[in-house]
């Protein structure tokens, strides 16, 4: 797993452009001031992960996909890229999922030709983008 860099830079960039979870809601705790608005606390405020994902101050060229992003220990910013969220509400199955994620990647990536069958398939939007018929492939054992 520890060998799996780019395979991780990989994962991560998709994460990135894609997010697993497109946002959440956010109780403000105290009074700001955003772009001339004032949005006191207590009110709900939705976050995007898309939006945030896709910031060129912080991931250069943001609509293109480039894995060395991460390479040698390169990470944005603090909350900038949370596919798993942060601070007191990570995910505690990030590293689990990271391992589900890497041995799936490498079964499929070394012992199977794929083919999407559908490159074209509808996404649904919503809090979570899904295909409206799913993804289907056609998988090849080398």
């Amino acid at each position: 797993m520890q060998k799996m860099k780019y395979s991780w830079g990989v994962a991560l960039e998709v994460m990135r452009l894609v997010p697993p979870l497109q946002g959440t809601f956010r109780e403000v705790i105290t009074d700001f001031t955003y772009e001339g608005y004032t949005i006191p606390k207590g009110w709900k405020v939705y976050w995007s992960a898309s939006s945030t994902n896709k910031i060129s101050e912080y991931f250069p060229a943001p609509e293109e996909f480039d894995p060395t992003r991460f390479e040698n220990g390169k990470a944005p910013p603090a909350y900038s890229n949370i596919p798993f969220g942060s601070g007191p509400r990570i995910c505690p199955g990030k590293e689990y999922a990271r391992l589900q994620l890497l041995c799936s990647l490498h079964h499929i990536v070394t012992k199977y030709k794929w083919e999407v069958i559908n490159p074209n398939a509808k996404v649904a939007g919503g809090m979570n983008p899904v295909p409206e018929e799913g993804i289907h492939i056609r998988l090849q054992p080398y």
